[in-house]
């Protein structure tokens, strides 16, 4: 059997068709002190499948760390009690299979470089779309061999399927069209964020000019009948913004 590490000493993982049915899931820790960001960055990792917990300061990422045994961090790179890049390389001591996203506003050479060869893996700078970050998490554990269940997404009892092109609601699958599937998808990526009609015109059918706002209003209504047939309403619409997906409370 393959290990799924090529970094340090930390345990191997199992890699092929029984790892990626099992209910082990990659951890994500995320760590920023902006405590609105650290939680869509956590909501994301979850609705794309991965365990996630949060930590706003370095030292408490360090005791997070010790706890779960994360396979990445994601890291802003300003924390109140230190730098990021330190934290790195403090985790790094602890955890020296962790792999190490950066995540700042700081978008100048010198500090990617920094960064890298510090020892992080990938170096994202803001703003950033929640699915680059989902994408990059992706690609760093993918070339560090750890399963990954790629293409899937889940809220609640939703769960979406993209290399199968497959929808199911509490174990039941729902037939969507190709444009149903797509708005699914987006709004899946960015759960619990409202997206306006313009930015789900420019993602969905490509529009990078106004389209007909009616066109999403009508999709938007096909989709929410045949998920709602099969449990409480996800699909929530935020009246002169737009919509948005999210666990019932």
């Amino acid at each position: 059997m393959k290990q799924t590490r090529t970094r340090g000493t930390s345990r191997p993982r199992p890699i092929g068709e029984e790892a990626l049915g099992s209910a082990w899931r990659a951890r994500v820790l995320v760590v920023d002190d902006e405590p609105s960001l650290a939680e869509l960055l956590s909501r994301t990792m979850r609705v794309a499948g991965f365990e996630c917990a949060t930590a706003g300061s370095c030292e408490e990422a360090l005791d997070v760390a010790d706890g779960m045994e994360p396979e990445l961090a994601l890291i802003d790179v300003m924390l109140p009690d230190g730098s990021g890049f330190d934290l790195c390389h403090r985790l790094r001591l602890r955890h020296p299979s962790i792999a190490v996203v950066f995540i700042t506003a700081r978008d100048s050479m010198s500090d990617k470089l920094t960064g890298l060869n510090l020892g992080g893996d990938d170096y994202i700078t803001k703003p950033f779309s929640v699915a680059e970050v989902v994408a990059r998490v992706n690609a760093v554990l993918r070339r560090l061999g750890t399963p990954l269940n790629d293409g899937r997404l889940a809220l609640a009892d939703l769960a979406l399927d993209e290399d199968q092109h497959r929808v199911t609601r509490a174990g039941v699958e729902i037939h969507l069209s190709p444009t149903e599937f797509k708005l699914l998808r987006l709004l899946m990526e960015n759960a619990g964020r409202v997206m306006s009609k313009q930015q789900i015109l420019t993602q969905v059918w490509d529009y990078d000019f106004p389209g007909d706002p009616g066109m999403v209003e009508k999709f938007v209504s096909q989709l929410r009948r045949k998920l709602d047939a099969h449990g409480t309403p996800l699909i929530q619409t935020v009246r002169g913004f737009g919509y948005v997906i999210r666990e019932p409370a």
